[in-house]
């Protein structure tokens, strides 16, 4: 192996996994236009394939990586930012399980509990770490630290057909009970402390996430009924959807990284809960909203995907920061 090549195996950034949430984000979205709008073609099966190829094509660099350049993992294990894209992975695995349940309940059921058992452990790791950490401040807090949170409360979505209801509530229970944790410090870092660098601002719609998400948990641990808390879940994701377009000037302005894909899967999100909401309420403004949504998605996603193949081609990614 060249020398170039050893360096960007050594460069290559757990952030990569992200890319799996939003193209495992929008699978699931377009699975569930096509059962809840009726459509006659079916698309999400292939984008489903595509999902799968791409975690285990980045599963499979980050374990070389893993096994030539352990330190190089290891200084990623104590980053403040990179730490919190480990779990991405799980995250990933639990996403997959999700788009995996219409077509391969058993297999659904392996790779969830996989992504779960994984995530578990990465949350009580990375919780071990900001509590006892001797180096972070409140600089580095930034929306990406939601990551490790998310995951708990995507548990419910498959794990609700898998196991016990007792285990998916456990998860959602933290996933809630940190997210209002952690979004306190956030807004907290924004208001009273210096702007977040240029960098890290996509990671502001990682703000979407925790109440989109948590909408569609909600509706599969109560049946699919749209109460009160549903609606207070899926309209502050809304508000917020619609705060962070209005500052699309900002974010047009940042050069492309790897943390770009993070205005995927929270977008992926928020559409999927407009969709099940239409689908609950049968109001024509959510399903032409949820429509609007969709086609913004797949625009991001295509453009994400071009950029970074651009990126890759350039040597942009995997470099020494």
């Amino acid at each position: 192996m060249a020398h170039s090549d050893v360096s960007r195996l050594q460069n290559f950034p757990v952030s990569w996994f992200a890319t799996v949430m939003g193209l495992a984000g929008l699978t699931i979205a377009l699975h569930r236009a096509e059962a809840i709008l009726g459509w006659s073609i079916h698309p999400s099966p292939a984008l489903l394939a595509l999902t799968v190829a791409v975690f285990a094509t980045l599963a499979g660099l980050y374990l070389l990586k893993l096994a030539r350049h352990p330190a190089s993992v290891k200084a990623e294990l104590s980053h403040p930012v990179k730490l919190n894209f480990f779990p991405t992975i799980s995250i990933g695995l639990i996403l997959i399980s999700i788009a995996l349940l219409p077509h391969y309940p058993g297999l659904s059921q392996i790779v969830w509990t996989a992504g779960t058992v994984l995530h578990f452990g990465f949350t009580l790791y990375v919780l071990s770490i900001w509590i006892h950490h001797t180096h972070f401040e409140i600089n580095h807090m930034n929306p990406a630290w939601f990551i490790p949170i998310v995951g708990n409360i995507l548990v419910p979505i498959a794990g609700v057909h898998h196991a016990s209801v007792e285990i998916s509530w456990f998860f959602f229970s933290i996933g809630l009970l940190f997210w209002l944790v952690l979004l306190t410090i956030i807004f907290n870092r924004m208001f009273f402390h210096q702007p977040l660098p240029g960098k890290l601002l996509p990671t502001l719609f990682i703000l979407i996430a925790p109440p989109g998400v948590g909408m569609v948990s909600w509706l599969q641990l109560n049946g699919g009924e749209v109460d009160a808390f549903a609606r207070i879940l899926y309209y502050s994701a809304l508000f917020l959807t619609l705060m962070l377009f209005t500052q699309a000037s900002r974010f047009i302005k940042v050069p492309f990284a790897l943390s770009w894909w993070a205005y995927s899967f929270p977008m992926a999100a928020i559409t999927i809960a407009t969709l099940l909401m239409h689908q609950s309420l049968g109001l024509a403004f959510l399903k032409w909203l949820g429509l609007v949504l969709l086609v913004v998605l797949c625009l991001l996603i295509s453009g994400l995907v071009i950029r970074t193949a651009v990126a890759v081609r350039r040597r942009e990614i995997c470099v020494e920061e």
